[in-house]
């Protein structure tokens, strides 16, 4: 008896990530949650440099601004609840000193701008068509930073408004990187602050423009974690106790779902020496001063200096 219906994937055959490929992931809180995978096995990353972007034309702006070398000057940021912000990025960028919030946002574009033209792979998750537009600028931005909702108009991107933001994304960054490849999904976390009908509504421009960004290019391609979530995992215990984010068991299934289709066979070696020596780190002794332990602690030190000979960029704390 078959007590699940699974999604078909397809391991891709060319194109493939390994521990020479350089991945830049950008978009919603779930980037995150696989860049973290990425993060743990030590895989050569760079995860939301301006933080959790929700939709896509704040991936649009962050691209365009990467690219054109943006400075960011004083009248990129504003003052709010004792911080300052900038209407860009995420609040985790936001800082009580403005010269050091235009500091990050800067050492931040500089890198994205490097990343974009380097990356083998850009993992772009899209959240919401749901946008807020600032009234007194006509600019939409990627976060409100909780100014009064007066100062907005929300308006929900039609399917052809996020395509057009997509292609632009794909092209600019193809003329600085012609060969990287691209990666879309779509979150499955459900935004029911906009409403329930909604967020469905949302959630379908987004993957009706993603699919007909794909279709015009192959070597751009479609990982279904929104669907592997609603289907194969259709269940309240995969979930946080908001019953909205998937919790860490969710997030590792889909992972191993996301690897088996786009991890090297030769890199999924690599990475179980990388969980030996991980949990190896974080293993709590009952006496740090057994003669057992420091033989353990030697050996190991021994597995991550043979792994950093072989990867330089493989570090660990």
């Amino acid at each position: 008896m078959k007590l699940q219906t699974k999604i078909k994937l397809n391991k891709q055959v060319y194109n493939l990530i390994d521990y020479n490929s350089k991945v830049l992931l950008l978009g919603s809180c779930f980037s995150e949650n696989i860049g973290a995978q990425f993060n743990y096995f030590k895989f050569q990353h760079y995860i939301n440099p301006f933080g959790i972007l929700f939709h896509p034309k704040a991936i649009e702006t962050l691209v365009d601004n990467a690219l054109n070398e943006k400075k960011y000057t004083d009248d990129d940021v504003f003052f709010n609840n004792e911080q300052f912000h900038c209407y860009n990025a995420h609040s985790k960028l936001s800082n009580a000193s403005k010269s050091q919030l235009l500091f990050q946002l800067n050492a931040a574009s500089q890198k994205t701008n490097h990343y974009l033209k380097q990356a083998s792979h850009i993992v772009l998750t899209l959240g919401t068509a749901w946008v807020y537009r600032l009234i007194a600028t006509n600019q939409i931005v990627a976060n409100c930073h909780k100014v009064s909702q007066n100062s907005f108009q929300k308006e929900l991107l039609s399917v052809q408004r996020v395509e057009a933001a997509l292609q632009s994304i794909i092209s600019k960054i193809r003329k600085v990187n012609p060969e990287v490849i691209f990666v879309f999904t779509v979150s499955p976390v459900r935004h029911i602050k906009d409403g329930f009908v909604e967020n469905t509504q949302s959630k379908s421009h987004l993957i009706t423009a993603i699919h007909n960004s794909c279709s015009k290019d192959k070597a751009d391609s479609y990982f279904p974690s929104y669907e592997i979530m609603l289907d194969e995992l259709r269940d309240y215990r995969f979930y946080k106790q908001d019953m909205l984010h998937p919790n860490e068991t969710a997030i590792q299934y889909i992972w191993g779902r996301f690897k088996s289709v786009w991890i090297t066979e030769a890199s999924e070696k690599i990475m179980k020496e990388v969980d030996v020596i991980q949990k190896g780190l974080t293993h709590r002794p009952f006496n740090e001063n057994s003669e057992a332990h420091q033989k353990f602690l030697v050996q190991l030190k021994k597995r991550q200096d043979k792994l950093t000979l072989a990867y330089p960029f493989v570090m660990f704390k």
